[in-house]
């Protein structure tokens, strides 16, 4: 989280349920929208007066949009809504990238600003920029109370990681929401889920690459391949933890987001993959870029052309840095030559193919996504062909994190989610709740225990 873990689980948490939850219904969104601002205020209370601008421009864009008649000027306020929001997020998060560069083509010494990058950024404002687009579309009426709008860009549970939560899914829920025993159970166990794959996998795998990505001249080829392995499970089970809290907690208050994983390490394509990972990302691209481009409803190289502008701003979304962008392209000209080539090839393939093609192409692009310097990235991925094949210091990582690894393959599957239909259906169903309830307790103690001892916890997409 913002701020450190163990008072957001243990003071900051508990104090909001309660509060919420005592609190009239026509106050629940001002305790949200208070704690909302104390969580964010946290790290940076800077910046909440930029999140508090961002939210005021669309809001008065959304009324300006629904009182007015003429195209034209509709047309002007949606362009500037998306003028200003984009150009808050280039200016902090990529001014000094436009700087370096410039000083590198240039010969230049320009100064760097070095402002530091505001939480969630890329959330908020593009949350805040799907509104405005949705009123012009007319999918959504605009919200007249301001306190109600700022409640929903500041939710604190995807405030800062996402998942990236559009108005016309919440917008009913805003205004009148059920909130009930049953969705709060659920809730708190999505929660805890999410807690214990951030904690018990994506941070010891996290450790795991840190160490073999510091050190990699060091350690032999399948030791490299291996520290990609920990990444792909680092960035997922971390950003899907994060998404699996978040929408816990909104299920606890009586807000639905939409689901932003489903086993994407399962995929046979990359067309499928990124079906499956960070998908309100994907829909948000889909729906206001590559849509109004003209989407596949056009010519084969405006096709392209299309799919290649979306995969360089999903690219340049992730990270001011090269190599993001070239991950984004490289993802972009996969899908192309999917979608126009091998389609017809891969349909035919057995599965297991499908999936060994799928995963080696993935772990690829999460090699060039891992390292900012590309010369840190050219030199470990030189160093997978030329170091030694196998030495001790692989059995040594296999000996010490195999487990962790084989939790986070099953998990990677739907093997769970099969396992909870079985229990909901059968007649031992008390006797396994049980079961679950001890583990859970256990793993509970577990992850705190972690938590206390200080060990590596970096939220991945906290950055982005």
């Amino acid at each position: 989280m913002v701020f450190s873990s163990i008072p957001f689980i243990f003071f900051f948490l508990p104090l909001f349920l309660i509060l919420y939850y005592i609190s009239p219904s026509k106050l629940k969104n001002i305790i949200l929208l208070i704690f909302s601002l104390i969580f964010y205020a946290w790290g940076e209370p800077i910046y909440i007066l930029l999140m508090f601008f961002s939210s005021l421009v669309d809001y008065i864009n959304g009324l300006l949009l629904t009182k007015s008649t003429s195209k034209r000027k509709r047309k002007i306020i949606l362009i500037e809504s998306i003028l200003v929001n984009l150009s808050l997020l280039g200016f902090f998060k990529y001014s000094d990238f436009l700087i370096t560069n410039i000083n590198n083509f240039f010969n230049l010494n320009i100064s760097l600003l070095e402002l530091p990058l505001p939480i969630g950024i890329s959330f908020f404002t593009f949350q805040t920029m799907s509104y405005t687009i949705d009123v012009y579309r007319g999918n959504v009426k605009s919200e007249t109370n301001f306190f109600n709008f700022m409640t929903y860009v500041s939710m604190f549970p995807q405030l800062i990681a996402g998942p990236i939560v559009r108005y016309e899914t919440i917008s009913e829920e805003l205004h009148h929401r059920e909130i009930n025993f049953a969705n709060y159970v659920n809730g708190f166990i999505r929660f805890l889920e999410g807690l214990f794959k951030k904690v018990l996998i994506a941070n010891v795998l996290g450790a795991l690459f840190l160490e073999i990505s510091t050190n990699y001249l060091e350690y032999s080829s399948l030791t490299l391949i291996l520290g990609i392995f920990a990444f792909a499970f680092q960035i997922y089970f971390d950003f899907s933890g994060y998404s699996d809290m978040a929408i816990g907690i909104g299920k606890m208050l009586g807000f639905t987001y939409l689901e932003n994983f489903n086993y994407p390490y399962i995929s046979k394509s990359i067309t499928e993959f990124w079906r499956r990972w960070h998908i309100s990302l994907s829909s948000f691209f889909k729906d206001y870029v590559y849509i109004p481009l003209g989407g596949s409803r056009c010519s084969l190289s405006k096709n392209i052309r299309n799919i290649l502008i979306v995969w360089f701003l999903t690219g340049l979304w992730h990270g001011a840095s090269w190599n993001f962008i070239i991950w984004g392209l490289y993802f972009g000209i996969i899908l192309i030559i999917e979608k126009f080539i091998l389609k017809k090839y891969l349909d035919k393939l057995p599965n297991l193919f499908k999936h060994l093609y799928s995963i080696i192409l993935i772990l690829i692009g999460w090699l060039i996504f891992a390292f900012d310097d590309l010369n840190i990235l050219i030199n470990f991925t030189k160093n997978i062909f030329t170091s030694s094949f196998i030495q001790n210091d692989f059995y040594f990582f296999i000996k010490n994190y195999g487990l962790v690894f084989l939790i986070a393959t099953l998990l990677s599957m739907p093997i769970s989610k099969i396992i909870k239909d079985k229990i909901i259906n059968s007649k031992w169903k008390g006797v396994y709740c049980t079961i679950f309830f001890i583990s859970y307790l256990i793993l509970f103690i577990i992850t705190i225990s972690f938590l206390v001892s200080d060990t590596y916890n970096p939220f991945l997409y906290f950055r982005f």
